[in-house]
């Protein structure tokens, strides 16, 4: 791919990518929180399977772009890495977070934890046969409720998006800088404004988990 040629290109792939996934996880927590309104969700599951093989293509695009996004950060990575030549023997970091730090590593954790997910809710793997009919689960919220019922199951969707919100903390005001839709001026109102939408993100993502654990979602 051309774009990816230069850093400046690789930049730019990066936030158009992020962009893209940044909406898919709005969308996907938007979608999953019909499972607090009960049979909502099985509606819900429906609508996606009306979408017949155009809901796989809207998957096979979104684990290519994630791909990209994840081979496009290892890129940087490494460039960044070479172009700091020989270590300083005691390392001063300016303007640098955790969240900043561990992006490739929290990146490749939740590569896996997509991977994990598409087994359990996508292919069905560890879920009950009696839910399970033609290929498909037919009732979503009874496989939801069995799924994160089971405590492992909880801690690794809760652990994974806490990982999803120290990524996005960063990522979104990363973007942002390298599309060009923030400066030095509006720094601080854009990273504070990125941590804000990813605390949403988590705390969205994680009440499913945990309410269905405690008994209130079932």
């Amino acid at each position: 791919m051309q774009s990816t040629k230069s850093a400046v290109g690789r930049k730019i792939v990066m936030a158009l990518t992020g962009l893209i996934l940044l909406g898919f996880v709005l969308g996907h927590l938007a979608g999953n929180t019909t499972v607090f309104f009960g049979e909502a969700i099985n509606a819900y599951a429906q609508h996606l399977r009306d979408l017949g093989p155009f809901l796989w293509l809207i998957r096979g695009f979104m684990l290519l772009v994630f791909a990209l996004h994840i081979y496009v950060g290892i890129q940087l990575t490494l460039e960044n890495k070479a172009a700091a030549g020989v270590p300083y023997q005691k390392k001063v970091n300016v303007r640098t977070t955790f969240s900043s730090e561990t992006m490739i590593i929290s990146g490749l954790v939740l590569l896996a934890f997509v991977v994990y997910h598409l087994l359990h809710f996508t292919f069905h793997v560890g879920v009950s046969e009696s839910l399970v009919s033609g290929g498909h689960v037919t009732n979503v919220l009874g496989m939801v409720v069995e799924g994160l019922g089971k405590g492992v199951n909880v801690l690794v969707y809760v652990v994974a998006m806490f990982l999803l919100f120290f990524h996005l903390g960063h990522g979104v005001q990363s973007f942002l800088q390298t599309l060009g839709l923030s400066n030095d001026k509006s720094l601080p109102v854009v990273t504070k404004g990125g941590k804000a939408l990813a605390f949403v993100v988590l705390l969205g993502y994680i009440s499913i988990p945990l309410l269905v654990l405690a008994g209130v979602v079932k």
